[in-house]
Protein backbone atom coordinates (compact mmCIF):
# COMPACT_ATOMS: atom_id res chain seq x y z
CA UNK A 1 0.00 0.00 0.00
CA UNK A 2 1.44 3.44 -0.77
CA UNK A 3 2.20 6.00 1.95
CA UNK A 4 0.67 8.92 0.58
CA UNK A 5 2.21 12.52 2.18
CA UNK A 6 -0.68 14.61 3.52
CA UNK A 7 -0.76 18.53 1.85
CA UNK A 8 -3.01 21.12 0.97
CA UNK A 9 -2.61 22.59 -2.71
CA UNK A 10 -2.92 26.65 -2.95
CA UNK A 11 -5.14 26.07 -6.62
CA UNK A 12 -6.14 29.61 -6.59
CA UNK A 13 -6.65 30.62 -10.58
CA UNK A 14 -5.02 27.64 -11.67
CA UNK A 15 -5.87 25.06 -14.04
CA UNK A 16 -7.76 22.29 -13.30
CA UNK A 17 -8.78 19.58 -15.70
CA UNK A 18 -11.49 16.66 -15.23
CA UNK A 19 -11.76 14.52 -17.75
CA UNK A 20 -15.41 13.12 -17.78
CA UNK A 21 -18.72 13.88 -17.11
CA UNK A 22 -20.36 11.81 -14.70
CA UNK A 23 -21.15 11.10 -11.16
CA UNK A 24 -17.54 11.07 -9.96
CA UNK A 25 -16.89 14.40 -12.03
CA UNK A 26 -19.47 16.00 -10.17
CA UNK A 27 -18.01 14.63 -7.17
CA UNK A 28 -14.09 15.66 -8.26
CA UNK A 29 -15.94 19.06 -9.37
CA UNK A 30 -17.87 19.59 -5.63
CA UNK A 31 -14.55 19.01 -4.02
CA UNK A 32 -13.03 21.72 -6.20
CA UNK A 33 -15.45 24.34 -6.23
CA UNK A 34 -14.46 25.66 -2.61
CA UNK A 35 -10.76 26.67 -4.10
CA UNK A 36 -10.31 29.61 -6.33
CA UNK A 37 -9.24 26.97 -9.12
CA UNK A 38 -10.53 27.39 -13.38
CA UNK A 39 -12.28 23.85 -13.16
CA UNK A 40 -12.55 22.58 -16.73
CA UNK A 41 -14.47 19.69 -17.44
CA UNK A 42 -13.70 17.26 -20.71
CA UNK A 43 -16.99 15.62 -21.88
CA UNK A 44 -18.90 15.14 -25.03
CA UNK A 45 -22.20 14.58 -22.24
CA UNK A 46 -22.88 15.82 -18.77
CA UNK A 47 -24.65 14.73 -15.59
CA UNK A 48 -27.36 17.07 -15.11
CA UNK A 49 -25.68 17.67 -11.73
CA UNK A 50 -23.02 19.47 -13.30
CA UNK A 51 -25.52 21.74 -14.91
CA UNK A 52 -25.99 24.44 -12.18
CA UNK A 53 -22.31 25.01 -12.14
CA UNK A 54 -21.75 25.64 -16.01
CA UNK A 55 -25.18 28.06 -16.25
CA UNK A 56 -22.95 30.13 -13.29
CA UNK A 57 -19.88 29.85 -14.84
CA UNK A 58 -18.38 28.13 -11.93
CA UNK A 59 -16.73 25.44 -13.87
CA UNK A 60 -16.14 25.46 -18.11
CA UNK A 61 -17.25 22.87 -20.29
CA UNK A 62 -15.36 22.28 -23.19
CA UNK A 63 -18.15 19.62 -25.11
CA UNK A 64 -15.81 16.77 -26.49
CA UNK A 65 -13.56 13.95 -26.76
CA UNK A 66 -10.62 14.02 -25.06
CA UNK A 67 -7.23 15.57 -27.14
CA UNK A 68 -3.73 15.52 -25.11
CA UNK A 69 -3.84 19.38 -25.93
CA UNK A 70 -6.83 19.93 -23.22
CA UNK A 71 -4.30 19.23 -19.88
CA UNK A 72 -2.08 22.36 -21.81
CA UNK A 73 -1.33 24.37 -18.79
CA UNK A 74 -3.16 22.28 -15.72
CA UNK A 75 -1.68 21.92 -12.85
CA UNK A 76 -4.07 19.20 -11.40
CA UNK A 77 -5.77 16.67 -13.90
CA UNK A 78 -8.41 13.83 -12.93
CA UNK A 79 -9.44 11.22 -15.11
CA UNK A 80 -12.84 10.78 -14.23
CA UNK A 81 -14.40 8.62 -17.40
CA UNK A 82 -15.95 5.18 -17.02
CA UNK A 83 -13.98 4.39 -19.91
CA UNK A 84 -10.07 2.71 -18.89
CA UNK A 85 -8.53 3.67 -22.48
CA UNK A 86 -9.46 7.36 -21.92
CA UNK A 87 -8.16 7.14 -18.39
CA UNK A 88 -4.88 5.66 -19.94
CA UNK A 89 -4.72 8.44 -22.66
CA UNK A 90 -5.23 10.90 -19.75
CA UNK A 91 -2.46 9.27 -18.24
CA UNK A 92 -0.45 9.17 -20.52
CA UNK A 93 -0.61 12.90 -22.23
CA UNK A 94 0.16 14.62 -18.72
CA UNK A 95 3.72 15.80 -18.39
CA UNK A 96 5.78 14.92 -15.38
CA UNK A 97 5.22 17.81 -13.48
CA UNK A 98 1.50 17.67 -13.85
CA UNK A 99 -0.33 15.75 -11.13
CA UNK A 100 -3.06 13.29 -12.02
CA UNK A 101 -5.81 11.70 -10.30
CA UNK A 102 -7.05 8.51 -11.85
CA UNK A 103 -10.43 7.51 -10.30
CA UNK A 104 -10.60 4.33 -12.13
CA UNK A 105 -6.58 3.46 -11.00
CA UNK A 106 -6.01 4.34 -7.48
CA UNK A 107 -2.05 3.07 -7.98
CA UNK A 108 -1.86 4.35 -10.75
CA UNK A 109 -2.14 8.01 -9.44
CA UNK A 110 -0.35 11.08 -7.88
CA UNK A 111 -2.63 11.79 -5.71
CA UNK A 112 -5.92 10.82 -4.00
CA UNK A 113 -8.78 13.12 -2.43
CA UNK A 114 -9.41 12.47 0.81
CA UNK A 115 -13.10 12.51 2.73
CA UNK A 116 -13.31 16.26 3.76
CA UNK A 117 -15.61 18.67 5.82
CA UNK A 118 -14.91 22.08 5.44
CA UNK A 119 -15.97 24.78 8.15
CA UNK A 120 -14.72 28.14 6.61
CA UNK A 121 -11.03 28.52 6.34
CA UNK A 122 -10.83 24.98 9.21
CA UNK A 123 -10.28 21.87 6.83
CA UNK A 124 -10.73 18.24 8.47
CA UNK A 125 -9.43 15.49 6.03
CA UNK A 126 -9.31 11.81 6.48
CA UNK A 127 -8.37 8.67 4.38
CA UNK A 128 -7.55 5.03 4.69
CA UNK A 129 -5.12 5.54 1.78
CA UNK A 130 -7.60 3.14 -0.21
CA UNK A 131 -7.79 0.52 2.23
CA UNK A 132 -11.19 1.15 3.30
CA UNK A 133 -13.21 3.94 1.59
CA UNK A 134 -16.56 2.93 4.09
CA UNK A 135 -14.30 4.09 7.07
CA UNK A 136 -12.88 6.97 5.70
CA UNK A 137 -16.76 8.30 5.00
CA UNK A 138 -17.93 7.16 8.11
CA UNK A 139 -15.60 8.95 10.42
CA UNK A 140 -16.28 12.15 7.89
CA UNK A 141 -19.90 12.15 9.12
CA UNK A 142 -18.58 11.75 12.95
CA UNK A 143 -16.39 14.60 12.36
CA UNK A 144 -19.11 16.69 10.59
CA UNK A 145 -21.31 16.15 13.12
CA UNK A 146 -18.75 17.23 16.11
CA UNK A 147 -17.30 20.11 13.87
CA UNK A 148 -20.86 20.87 13.16
CA UNK A 149 -21.39 24.69 11.10
CA UNK A 150 -21.03 26.72 13.99
CA UNK A 151 -17.08 26.45 13.22
CA UNK A 152 -17.92 28.60 10.29
CA UNK A 153 -18.65 31.59 11.74
CA UNK A 154 -15.78 30.43 15.13
CA UNK A 155 -13.15 29.97 13.23
CA UNK A 156 -13.52 32.90 11.49
CA UNK A 157 -13.63 34.89 14.62
CA UNK A 158 -10.63 33.16 15.50
CA UNK A 159 -9.19 33.48 12.31
CA UNK A 160 -9.40 38.14 13.07
CA UNK A 161 -9.25 37.86 16.93
CA UNK A 162 -5.75 36.88 15.96
CA UNK A 163 -4.74 39.01 13.29
CA UNK A 164 -5.62 41.90 15.67
CA UNK A 165 -3.90 40.56 18.54
CA UNK A 166 -0.87 40.08 16.42
CA UNK A 167 -0.97 43.98 15.44
CA UNK A 168 -1.42 45.11 19.06
CA UNK A 169 1.16 42.91 20.82
CA UNK A 170 4.56 41.91 19.90
CA UNK A 171 6.49 39.12 19.70
CA UNK A 172 6.47 37.83 23.27
CA UNK A 173 4.78 36.29 26.51
CA UNK A 174 1.92 38.90 26.29
CA UNK A 175 0.80 37.68 22.60
CA UNK A 176 1.26 34.01 23.24
CA UNK A 177 -0.76 34.36 26.41
CA UNK A 178 -4.10 36.31 24.58
CA UNK A 179 -3.48 33.78 21.70
CA UNK A 180 -4.15 30.87 24.04
CA UNK A 181 -6.85 32.91 25.37
CA UNK A 182 -8.46 32.80 22.66
CA UNK A 183 -9.13 29.28 23.11
CA UNK A 184 -11.38 29.35 26.03
CA UNK A 185 -14.48 27.06 25.61
CA UNK A 186 -16.57 29.79 26.41
CA UNK A 187 -15.83 31.58 23.17
CA UNK A 188 -17.09 28.29 21.19
CA UNK A 189 -20.09 28.35 23.44
CA UNK A 190 -21.02 31.87 23.15
CA UNK A 191 -20.79 31.51 19.09
CA UNK A 192 -22.97 28.36 18.99
CA UNK A 193 -25.87 30.60 21.65
CA UNK A 194 -25.65 33.59 19.51
CA UNK A 195 -24.06 35.24 22.36
CA UNK A 196 -21.42 37.80 20.17
CA UNK A 197 -21.72 40.64 22.25
CA UNK A 198 -19.95 38.71 25.09
CA UNK A 199 -17.57 37.13 22.70
CA UNK A 200 -16.53 40.55 21.18
CA UNK A 201 -16.32 41.95 25.03
CA UNK A 202 -13.99 39.47 26.38
CA UNK A 203 -11.80 39.81 22.65
CA UNK A 204 -11.72 43.88 23.97
CA UNK A 205 -10.26 42.39 27.25
CA UNK A 206 -7.79 40.90 25.70
CA UNK A 207 -6.24 43.73 23.60
CA UNK A 208 -6.45 45.57 26.48
CA UNK A 209 -3.94 43.39 28.14
CA UNK A 210 -6.11 41.42 30.46
CA UNK A 211 -5.67 37.89 30.27
CA UNK A 212 -8.27 35.87 31.90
Amino acid sequence: MTNYFPIHLNLDYKKAVIVGGGHVALQKVASLLPTKAQIVVISPEVTEGLQPFITAQQITWHKKAFEPSDLDDAILIIAATNDTAVNEAVQEAAQHWQLVNRADQQSESDFIMPATVRRGPLVLTVSTSGASPALARKIKAELAEQFDDVYDDYISFLQQARLMITAKFDKGAQRRAALQALLAPSLLEWTRNGEIEQREAYLQQLLMGDTL
